[in-house]
């Protein structure tokens, strides 16, 4: 195999979510990833305020499988050099602390680079390294609030309404883990290194570009239409039926005629009011009443299938176990087998298929200082050195 990133190796700090999530997606194409944990590890690890005897919680293990854990206290003069001699062979590094707590334990970029100048050196955090906001706490839903993300669902009217998932922190460390690819490809052809600094704040704008483009564009302000498409189509929305919801996406004059064939209401062809496009958004309560009407006859699922035969855009509305058994994924290798203290489990992969040497990992997510002695033995300590180090560092919370 001869994956991306096989060979390439990552020293990561960092420690939640968009930062291992960063090096998640460096992790399936091949880079070794060694994550650095304190004594008491990630937080993640009994995310939740929930206890994980083998410190594995669900949440650890999504965006954990395949790194190596290593236990270091970097107050330790000694325990920071092994930190240091872990720089100065890696190819990337990547951190998420505040702004200037690398500087101040003496892992900051320029000390990094001085190790190792072609060095990768990739900072996540809320604001960025830059500006009056830089020192400020964040997490996701602080950004989700900030950014003008909450006031982007939900009805017109209704109160700011928070995205379900940490959709910030996800796009974060997607945009981190693209920069750093870049960023060695850059190296590749230059030789030379790159500090990246990614903001949340700044990737939660960039994902907004289909409403923040237009604004800053042409001043158009986004509205809150709950579940009706980017388009503004009325049969671009969420529609009950017998059983369940059903989500259209009929934009297109084509589609509308298809649609109005499999409901078999053609006559919504002759009529003014729905004929075209324009006259269907000046009436769109009526036609969501009508298609209502027509969608009572069948369950989602149905409709799902009927509709998508006639190139018509349509899917139920699911859950995420069941859009996670859906027949489609089963050939998709979305979901990865990964073997865990508690048996078989299961992580997501990348979300895109290679025909060559496909992203993955073989590793099981590691258990706190599992690779401890293993990565110190490979940086050249002796064993002795090693026992010292690893009798110093404070045991494991139980």
């Amino acid at each position: 195999m001869a994956r991306a990133l096989d060979g390439i190796q990552v020293v990561d700090f960092s420690h939640v979510l968009a930062g291992p999530i960063c090096t998640h997606y460096l992790c399936l194409q091949g880079a070794d990833v060694v994550k650095v944990e304190p004594a008491a590890g990630d937080t993640m690890r009994s995310y939740g305020g929930q206890t994980h005897p083998d410190g594995l919680s669900p949440s650890f293990i999504a965006v954990n499988a395949g790194k190596r854990s290593v236990v270091l206290d970097l107050k330790d003069e000694r325990q920071l050099g092994a930190a240091r001699r872990l720089v100065a062979g890696a190819d990337v590094v990547v951190e998420n602390f505040r702004p200037g707590v690398m500087d101040r334990l003496g892992l900051g970029y320029e000390a990094c680079k001085a190790l190792n100048p072609g060095l990768v050196f990739c900072s996540i955090s809320g604001f960025g390294q830059t500006g009056p906001l830089r020192a400020n706490p964040a997490i996701d839903q602080i950004i989700q609030s900030m950014s003008g993300l909450m006031m982007l669902s939900g009805e017109p009217g209704s109160p700011a309404l928070r995205v379900g998932f940490p959709l910030v922190d996800t796009y974060t460390g997607l945009t981190a883990a693209f920069a750093i690819m870049g960023s060695l490809l850059r190296r590749a052809r230059t030789g030379a290194g790159q500090r990246i600094d990614v903001a949340m704040l700044d990737a939660a704008l960039a994902m907004m570009i289909p409403v923040a483009g237009p604004f800053l564009a042409a001043g158009v302000e986004p509205r809150r239409t709950g579940n009706l498409g980017y388009s503004q189509s009325p049969t671009a929305d969420t529609f009950p039926t017998a059983d369940g919801e059903i989500t259209l996406g009929v934009v297109r004059q084509q589609q509308f005629e298809a649609l109005c064939r499999v409901l078999q209401r053609t006559e919504w062809l002759r009529d003014p009011r729905f004929a075209a496009r324009r006259a269907r958004q000046h009436n769109a309560l009526s036609l969501r009443a009508e298609v209502v009407a027509a969608l009572r006859g069948r369950d989602a699922i149905t409709w799902e299938r009927l509709l998508n035969e006639a190139g018509v855009a349509a899917g139920a509305v699911r859950t995420l176990p069941q859009a996670l058994q859906m027949e489609q994924l089963s050939q998709r290798a979305l979901c990865l087998p990964v073997e865990l203290p508690s048996g078989r489990g299961q992580v997501l992969n990348a979300g895109f298929l290679l025909a060559e040497d496909p992203a993955g990992v073989e590793r099981p997510p590691p258990t706190l200082g599992q690779h401890t002695r293993q990565v110190l033995q490979g940086l050249g300590y002796a064993t002795a050195e090693i026992d010292a180090m690893t009798a110093a560092a404070p045991a494991p919370p139980p």
